[in-house]
Order: structure tokens, then sequence, then C-alpha cells
């Protein structure tokens, strides 16, 4: 059986794949920005803009709304909570293998070596 529900944390993270998109959250999070001064910083068209936009309003991470003639755009918090949420859940267990991993190496670094004496060298005879 298929899933219909959306998979909102799926099309925030895609949408948030893109550098452009990322700099566009990381613009909003400054503040409201209309949509002329969030592209002056691109090299692309007001349309190509727009369209990255979408894609960031689809995935619930902003929110667009209209001032007369000025589209001002704000960030959504709610889905870049989602995303902190889920990441959340992952670091204890990263943070856990890693401290195995910290406990690992340096047990083995504690550990003689087979074959070596301390104060002898290991070069070449004659160097």
């Amino acid at each position: 059986m298929v899933n219909s529900r959306p998979d909102r944390l799926g099309d925030t993270l895609a949408a948030l794949s893109d550098p452009t998109r990322r700099a566009i959250v990381a613009r909003l999070a400054k503040g409201e920005t209309a949509v002329g001064e969030l592209a002056r910083p691109f090299a692309m068209s007001l349309p190509a803009i727009s369209k990255h936009l979408k894609v960031l309003e689809r995935a619930g991470l902003i929110a667009r709304g209209r001032d007369g003639r000025r589209r001002p755009c704000r960030l959504q918090v709610a889905a870049l909570r989602e995303v902190a949420d889920w990441v959340a859940g992952y670091r204890q267990l990263w943070e856990q293998r890693l401290d195995r991993l910290e406990a690992y190496l340096k047990a083995t670094e504690a550990r003689p070596r087979a074959g070596t004496t301390k104060g002898k060298s290991h070069g070449r005879p004659g160097r």
C-alpha cells in the first residue's frame, strides 16, 4: 500500500538541497524581504527566483504576501523546526557511536604493540 500522506520533511529537505534556496532562507532569517530584494544578489531572472520561492513555499519554509505592488516573503520556522527535530533524533545516536569510537581508539593506543620494546630503535641498521 502506498502512503498518500504528503512527505513534508522530504519536501523540506529537497527544497533545502539547493544552494540558492538555502541562501534565500538565510536571508529571510534576518527578516521579511520583498521578492525583488531577494533576487538582487543572484545572477538570475526574477522568474527563476520566483520558481525557487514556489519550491520553498510548497515545502512550508516561506510564506508570501502582498502589500500593494510589494511581494514580501517571510520565513516559516515550523518546517525548519521539523528538520531540526528529525536531525536531533539522530544526533544522540551519532554522539554515542563517536564516544565508543573514541574509547576504542584510546584503548588501542594504551595497549603495547607486539614486538616493540621501549627505548629500542626500529630503524634500519647502519643509518
